[in-house]
């Protein structure tokens, strides 16, 4: 391939599209090994000193009686800000694409009230740090942190023969008036999710990528009595129970005993839970099931098996050394077909378009999401654990479509009497783009229909 051709791949594919390919230099590959290593600090992250303040700020007005209070309003939308403004601005895209990857694919949601207001300081502290480095620090990190033990109900888990337990129902012999405590026993919801979205895969799933899965229901259960007891920072604390300590264990809500894990026994006790995060990102499943998520994330919605292999060769052999598995990635030769075969989902249309017009944080003034909840995707609230679907039969339809077009005309009519978007169109697609496209842009009749033109084009909308 041409040197124009490589720094378009470069660019859409494996980074967030840019205004001028000349960004990328000559060698493109260059340019995205360079850019390996732990996200950047997110823009404007102040966030960490003022998330307290806003949180005390809300909670003092509901003392106040305010009933129209929104406890986390403000956090939230400045987070989502943030995340929107760093991934519009930065000079490293690849590891910001690499950042947004792994947060899906540890998908926690502000739409759950035990999350809300957490799912920034998830990626800020237990994503963004770890993208390049062991597969397993960032598997510890995503499950301890009070993000996901709140969302997948790990701190309300408590192990049936645990001190708290067995607090509960002496108090509850004693006080046979009084109202229950909420406590809801073990909860299997963490482990599940643990085993078959963020390590193993779907249990029987694969098809040409090898087997996934390889648990039984009782693994799943063993795994929720290892998880209990990590519950994070918890305000609202039980009654009886202590509070946890620094990395968020308390043990008086820990089941006693040994656990049998996947035909391994783990110990009781905090350190069980990082043995058993290592050993799951040492198996033959985990590589695979990685290895495909991240080729069918940069390549293709089904990428080829030989490209999985190696990717998942790669992750066992480096024991999940993630920039080793990027590096292998960059490689091959499968990520350089020049022919787009991604479609950007509406996050990454929005902000392939902020790029292209050099919005930078003007994308988000008018709007904390820029608009991308019109598109059929909230920002940091996807619809399950699963995250946020990425292939191309789940963001195309007729009403998908028409959403696209209304996003891309208001952008238009805001920017475009500003815009050259034909010059833009060479100087951003290069060779994808198609003589087609470039003549219906040149044809256009002003500035604003011709930049629509251009972010509704099929270069521009796939990747």
């Amino acid at each position: 391939m041409s040197v124009a051709a490589d720094a378009a791949v470069a660019a859409h594919r494996f980074g967030l599209g840019e205004p001028d390919l000349a960004l990328v230099g000559t060698d493109a590959r260059a340019w995205l090994k360079a850019q390996i290593g732990p996200a950047e600090p997110r823009h404007g992250d102040a966030l960490p000193a003022i998330a307290d303040a806003l949180q005390l700020q809300a909670q003092a007005r509901r003392r106040a009686g305010d009933p129209t209070v929104d406890a986390y309003r403000d956090l939230v939308a400045a987070e989502v800000r943030a995340r929107l403004a760093t991934a519009a601005t930065t000079t490293r895209p690849f590891a910001e694409r690499l950042a947004l990857f792994w947060s899906n694919h540890f998908a926690v949601s502000n739409g759950k009230g035990a999350s809300r207001g957490l799912v920034g300081a998830f990626e800020r502290e237990a994503i963004r740090p770890h993208i390049a480095g062991r597969f397993a620090d960032l598997l510890a990190a995503a499950t301890t942190h009070p993000a996901m033990l709140r969302y997948l109900d790990n701190t309300l888990s408590a192990g049936p023969q645990s001190p708290v337990v067995e607090f509960l129902q002496r108090r509850a012999r004693q006080r046979p008036d009084a109202r229950p405590p909420r406590l809801t026993g073990l909860n299997e919801n963490l482990a599940r999710e643990l085993l078959e979205l963020h390590t193993l895969g779907v249990a029987g799933g694969g098809g040409p990528y090898g087997p996934w899965g390889g648990y039984t229901q009782a693994d799943v259960t063993a795994l929720a009595a290892v998880l209990t007891g990590w519950r994070g920072a918890m305000p609202d604390r039980q009654p009886g129970a202590s509070a946890p300590d620094d990395d968020g264990f308390d043990p008086r809500w820990h089941q006693p005993g040994d656990k049998l894990v996947l035909g391994r026994r783990y110990p009781e006790g905090k350190k069980a839970l990082r043995a058993l995060l290592d050993d799951l990102a040492r198996q033959p499943s985990t590589a695979r099931f990685i290895a495909t998520k991240l080729a069918r994330q940069f390549v293709d919605d089904a990428p080829p098996p030989a490209l999985v292999e190696r990717l998942a060769r790669t992750f066992s052999t480096s024991d999940g050394h993630l920039p080793t598995v990027y590096a292998a990635l960059i490689a091959a030769p499968e990520a350089w077909d020049p022919a787009p075969a991604k479609l950007r989902t509406p996050e990454e249309f929005a902000l392939a378009s902020a790029r292209l017009l050099r919005l930078g944080e003007r994308i988000v003034q008018r709007a904390p999401d820029a608009g991308i909840s019109t598109l059929g995707q909230r920002v940091q609230n996807p619809p399950s654990p699963a995250g946020w679907p990425d292939r191309a039969d789940d963001w195309i339809g007729p009403e998908a479509v028409w959403q696209r077009v209304e996003w891309a005309g208001r952008i238009a009519q805001r920017v475009g009497p500003a815009v050259d978007a034909r010059a833009l169109a060479v100087a951003s697609l290069g060779p994808r783009l198609a003589g087609s496209t470039q003549r219906e842009i040149e044809r256009a009749s002003d500035g604003p229909q011709a930049l629509a033109l251009l972010l509704l084009a099929p270069e521009f909308q796939r990747r």
